[in-house]
């Protein structure tokens, strides 16, 4: 005689439901329009030092589309993205066409309110971008927060525009541990002499 679960097919229903909501509200960056025009300062190729080098970033509105259609833009966000060549066997580095779950720009550039025109920032590369090869894109986003319009410095498929982005070496990082390791021995060793010559005077006075 098989057992009656009456909830289980309403529990089962209901994850179901919140599946369906969660991915309706997903969106999907080929449904974005690419309406933004962006260039940045860096050559095709070009290799840049992490933590020393700049990225100038231009972006304006794209004139072949109408002009109310960036009304809704609030908020630009620009961000560092991994080329093709840089995802390959990675999956944290996965491109997914759910920018929920996407992972190909992951470092922000600069975050402002929107401007049609004059748009320029210049971007000091953070010392802890990893070894690979980048383009930029920047994303459009509405009063919700959600991404509406985006643009890029590279083509459709990501093979033109591409720089590469070399960390700080492992000599510089070992390099900077040991001073660290060396100006808190310092310190310590200067608090410990002090404290044994205090020690030290008020024995004698004891005496």
């Amino acid at each position: 005689m098989e057992m009656e679960l009456p909830g289980f097919s309403f529990i089962v229903f209901l994850l179901l439901s919140c599946f369906e909501t969660s991915s309706q509200g997903a969106i999907s960056f080929s449904s974005l329009q690419r309406t933004r025009i962006l260039t940045t300062s860096p050559s095709q190729g070009q290799v840049l030092k992490a933590g020393e080098d700049k990225i100038t970033v231009t972006w304006s509105y794209n004139t072949t589309y109408q002009q109310a259609t960036d009304s809704s833009y609030k908020r630009i966000k620009v961000k560092l993205c991994y080329a093709p060549i840089s995802q390959v066997d990675i999956v944290w580095r996965k491109t997914v066409d759910s920018l929920e779950k996407d992972k190909t720009c992951q470092f922000k550039i600069v975050a402002k309110p929107y401007s049609l025109s004059n748009n320029c920032f210049t971007w000091t590369t953070e010392r802890d971008i990893p070894t690979t090869t980048y383009f930029v894109r920047a994303y459009a986003y509405n009063s919700a927060g959600k991404e509406v319009a985006f643009g890029q410095s590279t083509d459709a498929h990501k093979t033109i525009n591409l720089f590469e982005i070399r960390a700080t070496s492992g000599c510089h990082t070992i390099i900077d541990i040991a001073a660290a390791c060396f100006s808190a021995f310092s310190t310590v060793s200067l608090f410990g002499f002090f404290y044994l010559e205090k020690r030290k005077a008020k024995s004698i006075q004891q005496r």
